[in-house]
């Protein structure tokens, strides 16, 4: 008979984060899936980047963005 390996701790399979680099501080997301996807929400980059509460999207501001819109 085999011994079983018992491994207590979990390994989820965690599943890629669709990262979206942006030229604008100021953006709004919906899912991308048209009817599928989630209610438009307007989000702000603070810093350098924001993520999206419904689907998790990370938005990260392009490095060579205009300072234009950093008001």
């Amino acid at each position: 008979m085999q011994a079983l390996s018992h491994d207590p701790a979990p390994h989820p399979r965690l599943g890629t984060i669709e990262t979206i680099v942006v030229d604008s501080r100021t953006l709004s997301c919906d899912g991308g899936l048209g009817a599928l996807g989630h209610p438009r929400v307007f989000l702000r980059i603070g810093r350098h980047q924001t993520f999206c509460p419904y689907c998790s999207r990370l938005f990260v501001l392009n490095p060579d963005a205009p300072a234009g819109d950093a008001h």
